[in-house]
C-alpha cells in the first residue's frame, strides 16, 4: 500500500506541474498532459480504495 501512496503522490506532482504550465503559460499541450494525468490519478485512487478496504478487513 505504501507503493500505491507513493504512486499517487508522483502522479499528482506530474498533474500539478502540467496544470500550472497550462494556467500560467497557456500551454495547450500541457493541458492535455494534465487531463491524462488526472485519469491516471483516478485509476490509482480506485486501486488505493480497494487496497485500503482489503487492509481494513484483515
Amino acid at each position: 500500500m505504501k507503493d500505491l501512496v507513493e504512486k499517487v503522490a508522483s502522479l499528482y506532482e506530474a498533474f500539478a506541474k502540467e496544470a500550472k504550465a497550462q494556467l500560467e503559460n497557456g500551454n495547450k499541450a500541457a493541458g492535455t498532459r494534465a487531463r491524462k494525468a488526472s485519469l491516471e490519478i483516478e485509476k490509482a485512487m480506485k486501486e488505493f480504495r480497494k487496497a485500503s478496504l482489503d487492509a481494513s478487513k484483515a
